[in-house]
């Protein structure tokens, strides 16, 4: 795996998943819509710290900038 999500993309899906996790603890969502939200806001915690996002892949995005070198996440250094 290849990181493909840069820091701005990071931060903001963390932010997201926080927020999400806020509404819910703070009884403004429940039910389905609870549900539904948590599962975006566990794959968007996941991706984010991982920095590599499979929906990228069949489109070929990448938010990361550049560096000349292709990071491989998990791999030993």
């Amino acid at each position: 795996m290849t990181k493909n999500m840069g820091t701005a993309d990071r931060a903001i899906r963390t932010l997201v998943a926080l927020a999400i996790a806020v509404l819910y603890f703070t009884g403004k969502i429940s039910g389905t819509v609870a549900i539904v939200l948590g599962v975006v806001a566990v794959a968007f915690l996941v991706t984010s710290l991982v920095g590599w996002c499979p929906s990228y892949l069949p489109f070929g995005l990448s938010t990361r900038k550049g560096s000349g070198r292709q990071e491989n996440v998990g791999a030993p250094r």
